[in-house]
């Protein structure tokens, strides 16, 4: 039986798109640069700071900017971290059914815990959920297994009684790593090159509710 559900953050659990774009879109303004479209940034926001330093500037990690834009931009969007961040749609009913229906549900990603567990508290999320592993709680890092064994360890849960969604294919490396069931949100954030498809995943999510109806079958199974 599934007992345990595991969310990645960014893309996932929440819409943190908005104010990522917000915070990137600033430091660019900053630097005199014209600003990117949301839709350009929104599907590297899984991929972190780094991944939004590379597509704003053009730069990469050995470049001597290259720091100081990504400390910069972290330090924009953690003053601004929950203006327009919501759960996604559907999201808040699936959460609270969960809760009803007894299972524990929790947080694995690879954003650091100073930008992880404000951002959680600000939403009313971060008592509720059974287990948060954030980028720097191990030094491990996903699609190393980990930090999600570690969170099932938190939750009391075997590796077999828990399902991890993610939106990227690190996420779906990093449940198959850990041997759980992995799901891929689709409503999350992609890139042009990316093949969820192909992840190999247990299943595909249209919508946050769609996992409700996952868990019903997997569990009737058993």
């Amino acid at each position: 039986m599934i007992r345990t559900v595991l969310f990645d953050l960014d893309g996932t659990l929440l819409d943190t798109a908005p104010d990522l774009a917000t915070a990137l879109n600033t430091v660019l303004k900053e630097n005199h640069r014209e600003p990117l479209a949301f839709e350009t940034i929104r599907g590297a926001v899984s991929h972190g700071g780094v991944a939004l330093i590379r597509l704003g500037f053009g730069l990469n990690e050995f470049h001597p900017d290259f720091e100081p834009l990504r400390q910069r931009l972290l330090t924009v969007y953690r003053n601004h971290i929950s203006d327009q961040t919501r759960l996604f749609p559907g999201m808040a009913e699936s959460l609270a059914q969960l809760e009803q229906d007894g299972l524990s549900w929790g947080v694995v990603t690879n954003k650091p815990a100073w930008l992880t567990e404000p951002l959680l508290k600000n939403l009313g999320l971060l008592e509720r959920a059974a287990c948060v592993v954030s980028g720097d709680t191990l030094p491990q890092r996903k699609p190393h297994p980990a930090p999600i064994l570690h969170a099932c360890k938190q939750t009391g849960s075997a590796p077999q009684q828990c399902v991890y969604v993610g939106d990227a294919r690190r996420d779906i490396e990093a449940g198959k790593n850990a041997c759980m069931h992995t799901l891929v949100a689709l409503f999350g954030y992609f890139r042009d090159e990316d093949r969820p498809h192909e992840w190999q995943a247990d299943h595909l999510l249209e919508r946050p509710q769609d996992l409700l109806g996952w868990l019903a079958r997997a569990n009737q199974m058993h």
